[in-house]
Order: C-alpha cells, then sequence, then structure tokens
C-alpha cells in the first residue's frame, strides 16, 4: 500500500514519514522473503526434476502448402474429388458453349429476324444464361465444400503424424506457419514420408 505524505505542517512529519515507510519496507521484504523461501522449498523437489531436463529447445516446422500438395492420402482425396465433380464440370462447359453459339448466331441473325423472333431469342439466350450462372455457383460452392472437407481431414491424419515425430523424436515446438524457417527445423520431408507410407 502506497501512502502520500503531505509537506505542509500535519502530524506526521518527513522524517517519521521516511522512517515509517522504512519501516513498511522493511516489514514487506521480510515478508516477502518468508513467503519465497516457503514456496522454493514446495517448488523445489519439481524445479530439480525440471533442471535435469533442461537443454536446448527442439523447433520443428511443417509446410503445410507442400503437405496439400505432395502427400499421398491430398492426392488421393483430389483425384477422387476431380473424378466425382468431372460430369457436373463437363456439363457447364456444354451449356458455356451452347451460350456461345446461341449468342453468335443472335448476333448474325439479328439484322433479319422480326422484332417478336429476336426477343424471343434474347429471352431463350438470357434464361439459358441464368440456369448456367445458377449451376456454376452452385457447383463452385459443392466443391468448396468438399475440398475443404477432404483437406482437412488430411490435416486431422498429417497433425497425428506430427504428433508422433514429435513424441518419437522429443520435439518441444512444432510450428505449421513462419515467416522464415531454415532448413534445419523443417521437418516436412519426414511428415510426409510417413504420411505416403501409411503410417
Amino acid at each position: 500500500m502506497i501512502r502520500k505524505f503531505s509537506t505542509s505542517a500535519s502530524s506526521v512529519t518527513a522524517s517519521s514519514a521516511v522512517k515509517g515507510a522504512g519501516r513498511l519496507l522493511a516489514v514487506l521484504v521480510l515478508s516477502g522473503a518468508a513467503v519465497g523461501a516457503a514456496h522454493a522449498q514446495q517448488a523445489s523437489a519439481p524445479r530439480a526434476a525440471a533442471s535435469a531436463n533442461t537443454g536446448p529447445v527442439k523447433i520443428g516446422f511443417v509446410n503445410t502448402e507442400r503437405i496439400f500438395r505432395d502427400a499421398a492420402p491430398a492426392k488421393a482425396a483430389l483425384s477422387k474429388m476431380e473424378a466425382d465433380f468431372k460430369k457436373r464440370d463437363t456439363d457447364l462447359q456444354d451449356i458455356a458453349a451452347r451460350l456461345r453459339t446461341m449468342s453468335e448466331q443472335l448476333d448474325k441473325d439479328s439484322a433479319v429476324l422480326s422484332e417478336s423472333d429476336r426477343n424471343r431469342r434474347q429471352r431463350e439466350l438470357s434464361d439459358l444464361d441464368k440456369d448456367f450462372q445458377r449451376k456454376r455457383r452452385e457447383f463452385q460452392e459443392d466443391l468448396n465444400q468438399r475440398r475443404n472437407e477432404e483437406l482437412s481431414q488430411v490435416l486431422e491424419r498429417a497433425n497425428r503424424v506430427i504428433k508422433q515425430i514429435a513424441e518419437q523424436e522429443n520435439y518441444d515446438l512444432i510450428l505449421q506457419e513462419a515467416v522464415v524457417v531454415s532448413p534445419r527445423v523443417d521437418i516436412t520431408d519426414k511428415v510426409l514420408s510417413a504420411l505416403n507410407g501409411g503410417k
């Protein structure tokens, strides 16, 4: 507790305030020392055990992008996903080609068409374009959701492998994102090897 002492006339003089503050400080130091000694005795056993384990901190780094790009489970997931979405992708490409053809034909025939025919073909073109945009948006949403699910499973497997490596090789810290990484601490190849070996 800190007290302010006024320099104006009061019952406590400056010298007695200094003496009182000195006594208070001495009491605080002594009681702090006693508490510290008690804590030191309680903590001495765990600290002794911890000091036996101290040494250089072992740090590793895993490049997640390489895991997603080069790991066998990631490649298999992406290949399966491409196969599953191939038909929808082909259908979208067919609709896009039909739109181009219809648009070019309308531009070419526009001068000779009656106004009602031109309006009808423009409506057909507009309806097909709306259908194409809707299907493309749904396709992209489904593809992104599926990719996120597949890559999430790959990441879970990679994290299990990383934990195994950390335990087996006594790593203190393994990072998956960093600004600068030395090749000495990069263990991505070990993780890829374990993932590709089916561990």
